[in-house]
């Protein structure tokens, strides 16, 4: 037995209807999971993006000893003042969080970015992939209707 197993095409005309149809209604599913992890995607990329942004304002020493608002949760925040904004706290995710300076936290959300990015164009690849083989079932699933329903009328006309 191979390790590596070959993708085994399938030629979509030599299939019945009823297996196209389960073919599309599976690949509207992937399809759907594809749109909705890009979609999530792209939202963590906006965070990393805006992330990024403000670290790089933070690298001007102009913000220091301003006030700011402290966020305490989604709709609640408190004044404060920046004392120190060379210092930067970072969630890493799953409540773990790590000191870095302002390179090291350009650098943390510059690789964020890209491997998100690329984590994007993979899911956005398949994506078209599956839509396309999607497509290509539609299309081989009307010919067939069309067929299925010219022979009965030629059926009926005998």
């Amino acid at each position: 037995m191979a390790a590596a197993e070959e993708a085994k095409t399938i030629d979509l005309a030599q299939l019945p209807i009823p297996q196209l149809e389960q073919l599309k209604v599976q690949l509207d599913e992937e399809v759907q999971v594809f749109t909705s992890s890009a979609n999530q995607l792209k939202l963590v990329h906006q965070k990393f993006l805006e992330s990024l942004e403000c670290v790089k304002k933070l690298s001007n020493d102009k913000y220091e000893g301003k006030e700011i608002l402290v966020p305490m949760t989604d709709s609640l925040y408190v004044p404060g003042v920046l004392n120190d904004a060379h210092s930067l706290l970072v969630d890493i995710g799953t409540g773990y969080f790590a000191d870095k300076n302002l390179k090291e936290g350009v650098e943390y959300f510059q690789r964020k970015v890209e491997f998100v990015q690329e984590q994007l164009e993979k899911v956005q690849q398949l994506l078209m992939e599956k839509f396309n083989l999607r497509q290509a079932v539609v299309e081989s699933m009307q010919v067939k209707i069309e067929q299925h329903l010219a022979a009965q009328k030629s059926g009926a006309k005998a």
